[in-house]
């Protein structure tokens, strides 16, 4: 397996990071049959399972979790592949950032006059009231 050191150390951090804040994860993490090194092996495979190629964080770090939580995931074949965590490019606090050109529309746009019917009354008035006759 090709995965960069920054690769590693985030998922490592991720993990035990969760361990030292999760006491219900924290065993898990402590298992002797599970390692760093296979917990790759393991994102790897499910990655490739996928076909796709890129993905979000969290996406990364939950497969991780589970490998360390699922019982039934014993110890993955080596898999070639490479795997890089890119950083964000820092905020720069000094410059907007670019907003595509929206064209303006210089017509004025007009109201669209839709066939309107008076409701019909369905309430009866005190005059529409129709009372029978006494006997």
């Amino acid at each position: 397996m090709k995965a960069s050191e920054n690769f590693k150390n985030a998922i490592e951090n991720y993990l035990s990071t969760l361990a030292q804040g999760d006491a219900a994860f924290a065993p898990n993490y402590a298992k002797a049959s599970k390692n760093l090194e296979s917990c790759l092996d393991y994102i790897g495979g499910e990655v490739k399972k996928t076909g796709l190629c890129a993905f979000d964080n969290q996406e990364i770090f939950d497969m991780a979790v589970k490998y360390y939580t699922d019982n039934s995931i014993g110890t993955p074949a080596p898999m070639p592949y490479k795997a890089v965590v890119q950083e964000p490019a820092p905020a720069d606090l000094f410059s907007q950032p670019e907003i595509p050109a929206v064209p303006i529309r210089t017509e004025p746009v007009l109201p669209v006059k839709k066939d309107v019917k008076p409701a019909a009354q369905t309430a009866l008035t005190l005059f529409g009231l129709r009372y029978p006759k006494p006997a």
